[in-house]
């Protein structure tokens, strides 16, 4: 049996990152403008089915779970969802020419991926009980198997302290091959979004 290959560290500290974003009116703004421009990409880029949308409840608090096997996993999850939600985000984002700010102006946790972040786990503790809905994706990576992966004990531990529900969201059709691989060819992946 092969061993599994080890999960990612962030090799970057940058711990006056983490925080949990205040959800100012600026923030607000620009978050529907963020949900309504990732709705048109992912219309424009993807063929995305949803099911189970009645799982996913108008407020929180939540613990959201997605499995994570491409690029645009989220891209995809958030296309269907009525609002955008908050996340855990790897801090290797931030430093990404203009998609970083982006993701930062958006507002998410930052976390530093195989490390003891007790910054990211304490600001996302604070969501919960400000009643946010925040996605964590628990295998800190997308999969390099195409399967799922074991995932990391954040999501598990966030979900103990804080007694927050947790929802499961399984996204299929986005590996990396397959959405790129019809982008070339000028054609849609098609995707499927099932919550709960």
């Amino acid at each position: 049996m092969d061993k599994p290959l080890p999960k990612p560290v962030s090799q970057v500290w940058r711990p006056e990152l983490v925080r949990l974003p205040k959800m100012t009116r600026p923030r607000r703004l620009f978050r529907a403008f963020g949900h309504g421009l990732i709705k048109l990409v992912a219309k424009i880029c993807l063929n995305v089915t949803a099911e189970g949308l009645e799982n996913f409840p108008q407020k929180g608090p939540l613990l959201v779970v997605i499995n994570h096997i491409g690029d645009s996993d989220v891209a995809a999850m958030i296309s269907v969802l009525p609002f955008p939600p908050d996340a855990l985000g790897k801090i290797e984002l931030y430093d990404l020419p203009i998609l970083g700010k982006l993701i930062d102006w958006y507002g998410v946790i930052w976390l530093h991926r195989g490390r003891s972040d007790i910054r990211a786990l304490r600001a996302a503790l604070d969501g919960f009980a400000e009643g946010r809905i925040i996605i964590i994706a628990p295998e800190g990576r997308y999969s390099v198997t195409g399967a799922l992966e074991e995932g990391s004990g954040g999501a598990a531990f966030l979900a103990y302290k804080s007694g927050a529900p947790i929802l499961p969201i399984a996204i299929t059709g986005t590996e990396n091959e397959n959405v790129y691989g019809h982008l070339r060819r000028f054609r849609r992946a098609r995707v499927h979004v099932k919550v709960g």
